[in-house]
């Protein structure tokens, strides 16, 4: 399973409390639609980084980098990227 597959699949088991793939599509905004809130996103970005081994700086911690699946899921593959 790819990072962002694995990523949805948190927000969707975690958040939403469904394993329903079309519950939330990748480009959805998870702060627009009230999915993750400010204690729902600082838990996201602790388990990505136990789970990918990345460190999220206070910098980084921005909408743009974690509005949606997507976004996330290319965040999280930048910090990984050698």
């Amino acid at each position: 399973m790819d990072a962002t597959n694995a990523i949805k699949k948190f927000v969707l088991e975690n958040y939403l409390f469904t394993d329903d793939d079309s519950a939330l599509a990748n480009g959805d905004s998870l702060i627009r639609k009230g999915i993750v809130d400010s204690t729902g996103m600082l838990e996201l970005i602790s388990h990505l980084e136990d789970t990918y081994a990345i460190k999220v700086e206070n910098a980084e911690m921005i909408p743009a980098n974690f509005d949606s699946i997507d976004t996330i899921g290319a965040f999280v593959a930048s910090k990984r990227a050698p």
